[in-house]
């Protein structure tokens, strides 16, 4: 079994006329010299919530950086153009020196695909040829593609990503079939902040079987887990804080994701990651929803040793 590696989530929940780039970058190194393997955003591209968005700021935080990889979990791309989307992540690449992650998902049926000027008909399809049309344009010197939903004619986008043959491509999912998907077409699967570790661990379960069903080596396929966690001496509080800004987040309480949330004091956090590990997470992404800078660091002094002891 590989050790585990543990991920920071890159703050993005500011109000209008919040953002502070002097703390911002102050956070970006501490988390790199506190030994974070990476950082990762998330995607919410209509919210209730005050929130930027992560190519932007991953793209902030590569500046602020020099080893911390930088990813997404997740990019909802079936909101996107692959060709956008493709040529983005390229330039991110290019422009940290190789240390991109990605991470996409369908987002599901219920995502206002409207707004987008789509529909919800065949988007597992369009997410399907999406990622195929990346791939492509990531790889290949000139692509031509006859697809249902894009159509390229002898096109080439350079440079490629300086990661080859691209940057490691993370499929967020949770449904049997998605899951499935995910082991058949990605480099890695992330598991949702929302599912508790019992339903992630029969996700890990189901994801590899499938992997070894189309003879793929599990070794080769990381396995990551988003916690949502917070940690104060005082375990009534933090979940007190944690609970508020979950419904801070999307804009009223959701009780499922309340109670996948880890809070608690250093020991009960430890204990719970701790489970996250043993259920197959490879990669533990805290994804802190409050005074980050002081989460990072307390995280990293007070409960990863602890994991580490069990």
């Amino acid at each position: 079994m590989r050790a585990v590696r543990f991920a920071i989530s890159i703050p993005q929940l500011y109000a209008d006329g919040e953002f502070d780039p002097v703390a911002f970058r102050n956070y970006c190194s501490a988390v790199e010299q506190l030994g974070y393997d990476s950082a990762w955003a998330h995607e919410s591209l209509l919210s209730a919530s005050a929130q930027l968005s992560p190519i932007e700021m991953m793209a902030y935080a590569a500046a602020c950086t020099q080893r911390l990889r930088l990813g997404c979990a997740v990019f909802v791309s079936t909101l996107h153009g692959p060709v956008h989307l493709a040529r983005s992540i390229a330039t991110l690449d290019q422009i940290s020196g190789g240390r991109i992650d990605v991470g996409i998902g369908t987002g599901g049926k219920q995502r206002p695909f409207a707004a987008f000027g789509l529909t919800s008909d065949r988007y597992v399809a369009r997410f399907v040829e999406g990622l195929a049309v990346m791939k492509a344009l990531w790889t290949q010197p000139r692509v031509t593609f006859d697809g249902e939903f894009w159509q390229l004619r002898d096109v080439a986008m350079e440079p490629k990503p300086l990661s080859k043959p691209h940057p490691p491509v993370w499929i967020g999912a949770t449904g049997e079939e998605a899951l499935r998907r995910a082991a058949r077409l990605g480099d890695g699967f992330f598991g949702s902040g929302g599912s508790p570790t019992d339903r992630f661990a029969d996700q890990v379960r189901i994801v590899r079987t499938a992997l070894a069903d189309a003879g793929r080596d599990t070794a080769e396929f990381p396995i990551a887990k988003r916690l949502y966690i917070g940690v104060d001496d005082n375990a009534g509080r933090a979940r007190d804080r944690m609970n508020a800004a979950i419904a801070r987040m999307y804009g009223r309480p959701v009780p499922e994701i309340e109670a996948a949330a880890v809070a608690g004091t250093p020991a009960d956090c430890a204990a719970e990651i701790s489970k996250t590990a043993a259920a197959g997470a490879e990669l533990i992404l805290f994804t802190t929803l409050f005074e980050p800078a002081e989460q990072a660091a307390r995280l990293a002094a007070d409960v990863i040793p602890l994991v580490s002891q069990r």
